[in-house]
């Protein structure tokens, strides 16, 4: 198995490295790829930080320690302002193991040469499309019919509601593909930039010796641009956490 990347595209190739095959069953699904591997990896990462985490009953809290406190207290104060109450303090920690995972996982993939996880546009829209399906089916569980008057807004005139709701309808179904897609795009756009821009930049410098002094400028430009990346990466996290804390809100008390 060759676990090497031979080029910056790769990070957008899903690839398997270990499969099962069998003459009686079908076990194409049984594979070892590199989603899978950066998945594992992002998991390790994250009980790893928590680990750290520990202050080992220590009065003056470590850098690790103080990083994980901001992040932990980030989302809770997102949930309580989001959702709030029993069911708020409930799916905490569901909400914030999502956001660890897509923050470690976008940090991951800023690693030159490594795998990108979030810009798998079927993984993304797949993750939404099934919190999409979990807030629809809490709303049905929960208000029943009542349900369905999120889609009509109050005091809205009787000849604009069939408008309205069709309108309000086709907006949250959209919600199972806009958060996904969201995340998805701005990952692989940002990346797609690094790797054009750095391939630029390696021909500029290469031509001669003047061209090498003169990348400097670029390659400032370049390291800036990461620097940007970096923030977008916990940007991201932030933001599909908070319109997931919202879907979850529509759920429960339809508004």
């Amino acid at each position: 198995m060759n676990f090497i990347i031979n080029s910056p595209l790769e990070q957008f190739t899903t690839r398997v490295y270990f499969g099962l095959s069998s003459g009686l069953i079908n076990l194409d699904t049984i594979t070892l790829t590199s989603f899978s591997i950066y998945s594992i990896a992002v998991v390790a990462l994250i009980l790893g930080f928590s680990i750290l985490n520990d202050n080992n009953t220590n009065i003056l809290p470590t850098r690790w320690s103080l990083a994980f406190e901001s992040l932990y207290f980030t989302v809770e104060k997102m949930v309580s302002e989001q959702i709030g109450g029993l069911e708020g303090r409930l799916l905490f920690p569901f909400l914030f193991s999502l956001f660890m995972y897509i923050l470690i996982a976008n940090v991951v993939s800023l690693v030159p040469y490594s795998y990108a996880i979030n810009a798998q546009l079927i993984w993304t829209i797949g993750l939404s499309v099934a919190i999409w399906f979990g807030c629809t089916l809490t709303g049905l569980a929960n208000h029943g019919a009542k349900f369905f008057g999120l889609f009509l807004p109050s005091g809205t005139n009787l000849p604009l509601v069939p408008v309205l709701v069709i309108i309000e309808l086709l907006s949250y179904m959209a919600r199972a593909l806009s958060l996904g897609l969201r995340l998805g795009s701005n990952i692989l756009a940002g990346h797609l930039l690094l790797v054009i821009l750095a391939g630029l930049i390696l021909n500029f410098i290469s031509i001669s010796i003047f061209t090498f002094a003169l990348g400097i400028l670029p390659l400032s430009i370049l390291l800036g641009i990461v620097a940007l990346e970096s923030a977008i990466a916990f940007i991201q996290a932030i933001v599909f956490t908070i319109l997931t804390c919202s879907y979850i809100k529509d759920a429960i008390h339809l508004h």
